[in-house]
């Protein structure tokens, strides 16, 4: 297989994730090693499948629904890694729809590395505040906002 089969597989199995992301598809795990990390920010790092797995039984026990806006990714692949930036939008149990548009954007980078075609590890970066409902940083983003539009 030439490097560059290999990287449109992995970017392949990464779009894949995120089809399975949205519709809760438990066949996710299936696109991991078995040793694979997953870490997404105030969660931490969970390792290996079962924990993968619990990771996501948690996410799902907040998030109602979520769409990831695939056909605007954008990917940037090198050697083991693919990068994915996109954007997503969903609704969460306890706060509604997202993005509102103002302090939350929806937006999210991906860090994949792959072991062959299979995911070894995935870092997820995005605000874990969906809804914007972490009172006090909007309250601190409103100020730094009108201290950054007095400026010009």
């Amino acid at each position: 297989m030439t490097s560059s089969t290999l990287q449109d597989r992995r970017i392949a199995n990464a779009t894949e994730y995120f089809r399975h992301v949205d519709s809760a598809n438990p066949a996710v795990l299936e696109l991991f090693t078995d040793d694979a990390t997953m870490y997404f920010p105030k969660l931490g790092i969970a390792r290996g499948k079962a924990q993968i797995g619990l990771f996501a039984q948690g996410f799902a026990a907040e998030i109602v629904e979520i769409s990831h806006d695939i056909n605007n990714f954008s990917f940037y692949p090198s050697g083991d890694f693919v990068i994915v930036e996109g954007s997503e939008k969903g609704k969460t149990k306890s706060a509604g729809a997202w993005p509102d548009g103002v302090y939350s954007q929806g937006l999210f980078c991906n860090v994949f590395e792959f072991e062959g075609e299979l995911i070894k590890r995935v870092h997820i970066y995005a605000d874990p505040d969906f809804n914007s409902a972490d009172a006090a940083r909007v309250a601190w983003a409103q100020g730094v906002r009108k201290a950054i539009a007095s400026v010009g």
